[in-house]
């Protein structure tokens, strides 16, 4: 099944182009089958290129999703135009009152700031409050998942003497989990950040890694009491993210180290490998797969019924 989106949103185009099933909204509607309603809380700049990479991954699962695009309500992008922002994304306050079966909260690049110092804090923290009444699954990415850990546990973010860049293994931690079903040994994965999360705070909290590293700590948590994952790294980044990101602090003079196992043999002449990709699709198939399996059918119960996700 495809993925819903509006025919003039970017992705679809871009989607379509490489060969991921997409549904223009009219032709959805006559299919007689719920979609599977999942949000997007896009806290990136560049809110067309995060569109596209979290589109392609939840809509590469034989389930139609009805993709939702969201803003905080009062914070003003400076990094996507204004008509699209106005065409495509709706505010929280006004979505409030939905139900989604599943909401993807977004990493931002304001890891330097104290959480309680971030402009929208408050609206955030009332979001993660929303999420246990109005919405079945939640994936808190990076920052996004930073946040969410923080709010619900007092785990605390930790400031890096220098920014933890590359691809890094993460050791299969839990092999008989849902969400890594057919997840080899290992898997690489792509971090961009100046902060980390500790494993024994985490594991003081009650919750569980599923994903980790000697190098770079955890990655993918599970926190079933509030039915979420969060991830710190960037399963979502396309090939080329971490070289524009490279070229970008090269061309401004900011310090920055070659990305560590992405180019051959380091060398940022050549073209970057991508390491990433098939896990990428797994893991998020697999949330989507675990979402379909728990969620109820009638929306209304959605944050009514046990929060065991393999009840």
């Amino acid at each position: 099944m495809p993925i819903k989106l509006p025919s003039s949103l970017p992705a679809f185009d871009v989607l379509t182009r490489e060969g991921v099933m997409v549904m223009a909204e009219d032709a959805a509607e006559h299919q007689d089958i719920r979609p599977l309603k999942i949000g997007l809380l896009n806290l990136m700049p560049k809110k067309i290129q995060t569109e596209n990479q979290f589109a392609r991954l939840i809509g590469a699962t034989p389930l139609q999703i009805d993709l939702h695009l969201i803003r905080m309500s009062e914070h003003q992008t400076r990094n996507t135009a204004a008509e699209h922002m106005a065409e495509f994304y709706h505010p929280f306050q006004e979505v409030k009152d939905q139900k989604f079966d599943g909401l993807i909260i977004t990493g931002a690049p304001i890891e330097h700031l104290p959480f309680e110092e971030v402009s929208y804090w408050e609206e955030l923290k009332e979001v993660m409050e929303w999420t246990q009444t109005n919405v079945h699954s939640t994936f808190g990415v990076c920052w996004g998942g930073m946040a969410m850990i923080n709010h619900f546990h007092g785990v605390k973010k930790h400031i890096l003497g220098a920014k933890t860049f590359g691809c890094f293994r993460q050791k299969n931690m839990d092999p008989a989990s849902p969400y890594l079903r057919g997840f080899s040994d290992d898997c690489y994965i792509p971090v961009s950040r100046w902060t980390e999360m500790r494993e024994d705070e985490i594991r003081a909290a009650g919750l569980k890694t599923l994903l980790g590293s000697d190098d770079t700590g955890p990655c993918l948590v599970e926190d079933r009491a509030h039915r979420a994952l969060y991830i710190f790294n960037h399963f979502e980044y396309d090939s080329g993210t971490l070289k524009e990101e490279y070229d970008r602090d090269i061309a401004n003079g900011t310090p920055i180290n070659v990305p560590l196992n992405y180019y051959p043999d380091d060398d940022p002449r050549a073209t970057p490998q991508n390491r990433w990709r098939s896990h990428a699709h797994l893991l998020y198939g697999n949330w989507i797969s675990e979402i379909y399996l728990t969620t109820p059918y009638d929306q209304t119960l959605i944050g009514t019924a046990s929060t065991d996700l393999r009840r």
